[in-house]
């Protein structure tokens, strides 16, 4: 579907729009944030530790409050997306590209690799995928490109599963069986005719994917396993904040909220775009919209 019809449809999706406004709005300030208030971030500000949300008196970036060092918990959160984000994104990125390759590879080839394919993919998928990030990165270290490789590697047979499969219906269709009489190469059939209609399923599991990223990134750094002091993500910000729950609530709650809000709005958004590529699904929205209107 062309992108001013889908721009459209969700313009009607009210639901849906709010959680794509959130979601640029949330991406805009992990770019731009952490350039205007990183010393904001780390300034320590003894006379406001532990400030209530909602302390002005110190400035407007203490309306969430601070934390044991006085520093502003809406700078730190702004500061911290950055890392929360682009630890999800970049893992994201780096499954669905490497295993959309592999899976279209596995569906067009026949024997011994589509075999040694598969099975590395069910040894990946036998380990549970939190424990093998934890001891991967016990034994590499918590660095961020680390996480990066572990998350990607985790999702890596979701999208080798699924590229394999478009891939083996795809290459049953007339016009690849016409290409391949035609002299295409496997190259040229993977390039032009498989790998644009295998994308939009990609897309659309990595839309539901990235919370689940976010999620774990955020669930390695309250274990102690992800990005390490100075930097900050939301996760870590709420292992933080735990040792100061009974007086100050504040510092893990921010944070937490920032987590669920996101995770949230991804996929409402994601189960959006799921049906916005279903032709079958496509015709609820538009009925939705006629009913609305």
């Amino acid at each position: 579907m062309k992108a001013r019809g889908m721009f459209k449809l969700l313009l009607q999706d009210k639901l849906a729009l709010a959680a794509a406004i959130y979601m640029v709005f949330i991406c805009l300030v992990a770019l731009v944030g952490p350039e205007l208030l990183g010393k904001a971030a780390v300034s320590i500000n003894l006379r406001a530790r532990n400030a209530h949300p909602f302390h002005i008196e110190s400035g407007w970036l203490y309306v969430l409050g601070s934390d044991s060092l006085g520093r502003s918990i809406l700078a730190r959160i702004i500061v911290a997306s950055r890392n929360t984000i682009g630890i999800a994104a970049g893992s994201l990125l780096a499954s669905m590209l490497v295993g959309g390759c592999v899976g279209i590879v596995a569906g067009l080839s026949r024997g011994a690799l589509e075999q040694i394919i598969m099975r590395a993919m069910d040894i990946i998928m036998s380990f549970p995928s939190l424990l093998m990030a934890l001891i991967v990165l016990y034994v590499l270290g918590p660095d961020p490109i680390n996480i990066i490789i572990v998350l990607a590697i985790t999702r890596l047979p979701v999208y080798v599963r699924t590229a394999r499969a478009e891939a083996l219906e795809i290459r049953q269709r007339a016009f690849v069986s016409a290409a391949r009489v035609m002299g295409a190469g496997r190259m040229h059939l993977a390039i032009r005719h498989i790998a644009p209609l295998v994308l939009p399923t990609l897309l659309v599991i990595g839309a539901l994917d990235f919370a689940y990223l976010m999620l774990a990134e955020s669930a390695l750094s309250f274990l102690g396993m992800g990005v390490q002091p100075p930097a900050i993500t939301w996760g870590l910000m709420v292992a933080e904040g735990r040792s100061y729950l009974n007086v100050a609530w504040w510092l893990a709650f921010w944070p937490g909220l920032a987590i669920m809000i996101t995770a949230l709005c991804a996929n409402l958004l994601a189960g959006w775009f799921r049906i916005a590529n279903d032709p079958a699904l496509r015709a609820s929205l538009k009925t939705k919209a006629v009913v609305n209107a």
